[in-house]
């Protein structure tokens, strides 16, 4: 009973709060105004799994909006709706490497409508950012491993590099004459890049840019001397003959490129690495809500059109449950910390 009263209670603080609203110059738009109305009457309740979803869920993205970061959650999230019958309303909430959204979701309530698509980026802030507001591996629950995707380095074709051998070579002839881009101090394709040059014993130059196209110009242009671009972007690229792959960053060779070697095969050790992306939740949420969103992300992966289209925009699968998840997490941010300090860098 008590329960019930606390939820007419919200109900009418928020419609109270609505028709102020109304009055004033910021109307809050109609088709949203049921679904606010609803959350208010569920926040009112403890969450329970099979409650939930009874509302709209909000999704941050914590990057800008047209990136792989970005582009890749939306195609699932877009199919996830249709399969949990709720709506999920996704932000963009982009700036320090991804730390600020997901701050906000690390902080949010609970209850399963707060939720976080983020990459191995999470696993790479920790040590860009000493002083993060939150701890990914004690305040985010792992929920969904959506894929990974390989980085290729390709290099201009103006270079005589064919292969990447060739490419070691001169680097440690003339230390200091090679050049690389990433996408900003600190990024999954920086700490890719810097495995590798660890790994192969080579001294280069950073060269930090705000977006991959600004990279890929200067790579083609002949400006810059070597990219570990993203896979998607990276094929049309070495299908046209603009640039020239050297190298793949993960463990396995990439079907696409069968010719192009991993880091192992050239003897380089501790120098793969892969880009992941994952839907996470504030920590204490209900772990039974967290299953059932797991269940019916995975409904949705094993879909053979969301595989292909997944495919085409260079997403392997990834399948782990989500303890495995938080595992990886815990891992990952330990070894990116030894390359971080083993590398020098500093945000």
């Amino acid at each position: 009973m008590r329960s019930c009263v606390a939820g007419a209670d919200v109900l009418g603080t928020v419609l109270a709060a609505l028709s102020t609203i109304e009055n004033r110059e910021y109307r809050m738009n109609k088709l949203l105004r049921p679904f606010v109305i609803a959350a208010a009457l569920f926040a009112a309740f403890p969450a329970r799994a099979e409650d939930w979803p009874a509302h709209l869920i909000k999704a941050t993205i914590p990057f800008g909006a047209g990136s792989a970061a970005d582009v890749v959650p939306r195609l699932v999230f877009d199919r996830l709706a249709v399969e949990l019958g709720q709506p999920i309303v996704i932000e963009n909430r982009a700036g320090a490497g991804g730390t600020l959204g997901s701050n906000l979701v690390a902080k949010a309530d609970p209850d399963g409508y707060s939720i976080l698509s983020n990459s191995s980026a999470l696993t790479i802030a920790p040590a860009i950012f000493p002083s993060l507001a939150f701890d990914a591996t004690r305040d985010l629950a792992s929920v969904l491993m959506i894929g990974s995707s390989a980085n290729v380095m390709i290099v201009p074709n103006t270079r005589p590099w064919k292969t990447v051998q060739d490419f070691i070579t001169e680097a440690k002839a003339k230390p200091g004459s090679i050049s690389f881009g990433s996408v900003g101090i600190g990024s999954a394709v920086h700490i890719t890049t810097e495995k590798f040059r660890l790994a192969a014993g080579i001294e280069a130059t950073h060269v930090p840019y705000r977006g991959g196209a600004e990279v890929i110009a200067d790579i083609m242009g002949g400006r810059i001397d070597l990219y570990f671009c993203p896979l998607a972007t990276a094929l049309p690229l070495i299908r046209e003959g603009q640039v020239r792959a050297l190298l793949v960053s993960t463990p396995k060779r990439v079907v696409d490129l069968p010719d192009v070697p991993t880091p192992a095969e050239i003897g380089l050790k501790d120098a793969d690495s892969v880009i992941w992306f994952g839907v996470f939740v504030p920590a204490k949420t209900p772990r039974d809500i967290v299953v059932k969103f797991h269940a019916a992300g995975m409904k949705v992966l094993s879909d053979p059109p969301m595989q292909e289209s997944l495919k085409k925009l260079g997403i392997d699968p990834m399948p782990m449950t989500p303890s495995e998840m938080d595992d990886l997490v815990k891992r990952e941010t330990a070894a990116n910390l030894a390359v971080i300090e083993a590398a020098g860098i500093k945000p």
